[in-house]
């Protein structure tokens, strides 16, 4: 627990609560409820053994807090993570009510790690990032969402076999999941590469007959395979645009699922999904 002011807010709330989720408790020394809360907020916080920690504010030393924050009855909580308040409540719950408003904003040993995960990928330590994955499917092993993360992580380092492994541990529910379609088209394009035709090839077949829709598919997946997302959509566009039956319109479902590829360009996804509507239509 510790005593939070406007000087000290920001490192002990917002900064902290990057790292564990935070609870604030606004407080004075003449409110009764807050006498009761406190003492139970305080012991919960012990039994989490430093999964969250616990914050208080004297809203009577610290009125500009409670004015930003819109505190107008005390006690007042507001759960912080990742640097945002994400849930509140007003008054005194149970102790029951307590540990089940805990339990929303409070992460899983598994998400945490996922979360750790893909900061590690993000600034580029695959052997931080692969540790990571690898604590979060420990944790949990139905984890669907870490191991598809995790398909995704070994795709990037060509790592076909070991995706391909990690593919059969998803539960059923994966199918569900978004990115699943994602990383089942990566993993296809990848393992069927080496068995396509070289690209000069498929792009002589084109100019020969555009309406080789096989080779426009066999083009798309090599492409995919190298992560070289819009030559590969515009190649999925035109079997679209000449036959959508072929191979059970796996143009368009193809299009969808590098659409989930490319989702750190929402602008070009965008632009190829207008396309795809108007082919479509």
């Amino acid at each position: 627990m510790s005593d939070v002011t406007l000087q000290n807010f920001e490192t002990d709330v917002i900064a902290l609560s990057r790292r564990i989720p935070v609870l604030v408790d606004f407080w004075a020394p003449w409110c009764g409820p807050c006498r009761t809360l406190g003492p139970m907020l305080e012991k919960l916080e012990q039994a989490s053994a430093g999964k969250w920690k616990l914050a208080k504010i004297n809203v009577d030393e610290n009125q500009e807090l409670a004015a930003h924050f819109g505190v107008r009855s005390i006690p007042h909580v507001i759960a912080f993570v990742d640097g945002k308040a994400v849930d509140q409540f007003v008054g005194v719950l149970p102790e029951s009510g307590l540990r089940e408003f805990i339990a929303r904003v409070t992460p899983n040993p598994g998400q945490v790690a996922l979360r750790q995960a893909r900061e590690a990928n993000t600034r580029g330590d695959r052997n931080a990032a692969r540790e990571a994955y690898q604590a979060a499917l420990a944790f949990d092993p139905g984890f669907d969402e870490a191991r598809l993360d995790y398909i995704g992580f070994l795709l990037d380092g060509n790592e076909v076999d070991d995706a391909e492994a990690q593919m059969k541990m998803l539960t059923p529910r994966a199918a569900q999941h978004d990115g699943f379609a994602a990383v089942q088209t990566r993993l296809q394009a990848l393992r069927g590469a080496a068995e396509l035709p070289d690209e000069t090839t498929l792009k002589a077949r084109i100019d020969a007959d555009p309406r080789d829709l096989q080779a426009r598919l066999d083009l798309a997946r090599l492409w995919i395979a190298r992560r070289q997302y819009e030559p590969a959509l515009e190649q999925l566009l035109r079997i679209v645009q000449t036959d959508r039956a072929f191979e059970d319109d796996v143009g368009r479902k193809t299009m969808l699922s590098v659409f989930e590829m490319m989702g750190d360009t929402p602008e070009a996804v965008s632009r190829w999904r207008r396309q795809l509507s108007a082919a479509l239509n």
